[in-house]
């Protein structure tokens, strides 16, 4: 999976739901070979009957096999309400000229996650935003909804041309998908965090508000290591392009590199460092190094470790 799959090969192949089952299977297959072969990828079909329950569901061929009664598990019958949210603003189609921007690695970590959700039988909705809540929906588990999710994914990637100028307001986001999500769910968000760094408290306190309403988060902090933290631009004059307000800056990278990658660092590390006081898993997600990283570390926080 290092060498991400673009828009091209998405298209060759069909659909990003097709995409997201080549994913996660070969991930499961790369975790048998790793040192983490440990992690279950073993996903249940049945639970144990309780004492009072209707018998019409039991598996009696199964009881044969280990004198237990299990009752066949449905899809409405979850363990975990996952919501995803998507930073969808312009400055997510950064760079430009890549075969994989932000918003493409988003899109492709979501779609792998559901697919991953979708073998657990878990349930799974989506938030995508710009400065206003795009799309909701609630989270469910039925094959129906995962076709829905696919479709609106494969729409906000393929609209790239169309995201001039939209700003993010991911603290409004927050907010609003603490209120809207059904408590007790999983939070996964994807954003590149350029935001004003004055509104950083701002931001806490709606990551806070998540926290309140009895959520688990992580954080998948998107961006071009190359670009925006290494700063790394051929020492030319460049004119910068702000994607969400249009503003531009000329200017030679060498003159402000050092100053540049100095603040930029150590603002991510303020923001790494307070998820962290927050309990909140905050998790660099470089384009540049594949996305096996978000499954994997989606697994570590669910703790499927058999030990």
């Amino acid at each position: 999976m290092g060498n991400e799959i673009n828009r091209l090969k998405l298209a060759q192949l069909g659909n990003l739901e097709f995409l997201a089952k080549q994913v996660v299977e070969g991930f499961i297959t790369g975790l048998h070979k790793s040192p983490f072969h440990g992690f279950s990828v073993e996903f249940s079909e049945h639970r144990l009957y309780n004492v009072g329950e209707s018998t019409k569901h039991i598996d009696w061929k199964l009881y044969a096999r280990s004198g237990k009664y299990f009752t066949k598990k449905y899809e409405e019958e979850t363990n975990l309400r996952c919501q995803i949210v998507i930073d969808a603003s312009s400055s997510m189609y950064f760079p430009k000229e890549s075969e994989l921007n932000k918003i493409d690695f988003s899109i492709y970590a979501a779609a792998s996650l559901i697919e991953l959700l979708k073998k657990q039988r878990d349930a799974v909705g989506i938030t995508l935003f710009t400065d206003k809540i795009d799309l909701h929906t609630e989270a469910k588990s039925s094959i129906t909804h995962h076709r829905y999710l696919y479709s609106e994914l494969e729409k906000k990637m393929h609209s790239f041309n169309e995201k001039v100028n939209a700003e993010t307001n991911i603290i409004d986001a927050l907010h609003a998908v603490a209120e809207m999500t059904h408590k007790r769910s999983l939070i996964i968000v994807f954003s590149d965090l350029l935001e004003d760094p004055s509104k950083t408290d701002d931001f806490f306190r709606a990551l806070n508000h998540l926290k309140h309403n009895k959520h688990e988060v992580i954080v998948f902090h998107t961006v071009s290591k190359k670009l925006e933290v290494d700063f790394d631009l051929e020492n030319r004059p460049h004119t910068l392009i702000d994607m969400e307000t249009g503003a531009k800056i000329k200017l030679q990278p060498n003159e402000i590199k050092e100053q540049y990658t100095k603040a930029v660092q150590t603002y991510f590390q303020e923001l790494k460092l307070k998820c962290g006081n927050y309990n909140i898993d905050f998790m660099p997600a470089p384009i540049e190094s594949g996305y096996e990283q978000v499954l994997l570390q989606y697994l570590i926080k669910r703790g499927k470790m058999v030990r």
